[in-house]
């Protein structure tokens, strides 16, 4: 079988990677990446991709997708940066978009398979957590606030309506992934983010100087934790379903996350060479609050934003491993801390560091 396969937010971090790794594929003939930003340096010679540069909240790109018979969908795009001031639009790009993506999903004949990328942010990062509990997927979506988790949760809940109104002929896969990183991730896109701050390697003008001037230590309240999961993982996982899971599953959700122990304060803070500095929830909240209104939202430091600091969500990954026998190749620690993966030539010498 030659597959089509047609990938959303394909500019991204996630989707990019997909459009890479697939189009080297000898079963895949053609990829159609849609993205509102233009084709990544990397991907301009490739000639296995159709590219759409729109907006999935758009309508003029559903007729031209629906020509092209795609057997595998997948949805990776979102702004994830809530828009300062903006939130109705915002929200028309994520939610009313993903609502135009799975329609033509569930509703085209040649579609086999829908994945969708959703969140942990779905769980809510509440002062009632705990380091203890691994939240499952079963766990209700709780998050009301951050707009992020608010609307990948929303997006999920059209999803699973327009699911439940199909056919029901169609394999859904929905993954809730922890951080992403990686040598691409943290060397190839190095944007503003917890990883890149806390690693010394924002540049840029002098708010951006003041902020690493300001996580000289590792702060951290006491509940403060992480879960990383590879980019080689998300890529294998993403291809595992689109090409290898063959059995109708009809609608799963995966919190996609390594076993074993998330990463705690201490273990950070010796990754990137600091000492962890105790703060405290209001203290994140207050600052956070500043920095958002002094730069205009060029600090992602939005509404909701400094629980997911300050309070612990983590997950338990084990359902795809005991469901369809996916083994992770990397822990949350390693993930982090090593440049290990399929993007290590494009990381400098120096800065390479195996286990």
């Amino acid at each position: 079988m030659k597959y089509t396969i047609f990938i959303t937010g394909a500019a991204g971090y996630v989707g990019a990677m997909l459009c890479d790794q697939f189009s080297k594929r000898t079963d895949v003939e053609k990829i159609i990446a849609l993205d509102k930003e233009k084709r990544p340096e990397f991907l301009v010679e490739n000639k296995k991709i159709i590219w759409m540069q729109t907006n999935t909240a758009d309508m003029d790109w559903q007729e031209k997708v629906k020509e092209l018979h795609p057997d595998v969908v997948i949805h990776t795009a979102w702004q994830i940066r809530e828009l300062y001031g903006n939130r109705r639009e915002q929200y028309r790009w994520n939610v009313e978009g993903s609502h135009n993506v799975f329609d033509v999903a569930l509703k085209l004949p040649s579609v086999k398979k829908l994945i969708y990328f959703s969140s942990a942010a779905v769980y809510g990062a509440y002062y009632t957590n705990s380091l203890e509990y691994r939240f499952m997927e079963k766990d209700g979506m709780r998050e009301e606030e951050y707009s992020y988790g608010y609307e990948k949760k929303q997006a999920e809940e059209i999803l699973k309506n327009a699911w439940e109104e199909s056919q029901k002929n169609k394999s859904v896969f929905i993954v809730r992934p922890a951080a992403i990183t990686g040598p691409r991730g943290r060397f190839m896109r190095v944007r503003f983010g917890l990883q890149s701050a806390l690693s010394g390697q924002l540049k840029g003008d002098s708010l951006y100087k003041i902020i690493s001037l300001m996580v000289s230590f590792v702060p951290a309240t006491p509940w403060w934790v992480r879960q990383f999961i590879h980019e080689d993982d998300v890529t294998d996982i993403i291809s595992f379903f689109a090409f290898e899971v063959n059995t109708p599953i009809g609608y799963a959700i995966f919190n996609i996350t390594p076993p074993g122990d998330p990463v705690l304060a201490p273990q950070m803070a010796r990754a990137v060479g600091k000492r962890v500095l105790r703060v405290y929830p209001w203290m994140v909240r207050l600052v956070y609050f500043i920095f958002w209104h002094i730069s205009r939202g060029k600090v992602p430091t939005s509404r909701g934003v400094w629980r997911f600091y300050s309070y612990p969500i983590v997950m338990d990954g084990s359902k795809i491993t005991r469901m369809l026998h996916y083994t992770y190749k990397y822990n949350s620690a390693d993930a982090f801390e090593y440049t290990n993966g399929r993007y290590e030539n494009n990381v400098p010498a120096e800065f390479r560091k195996h286990k």
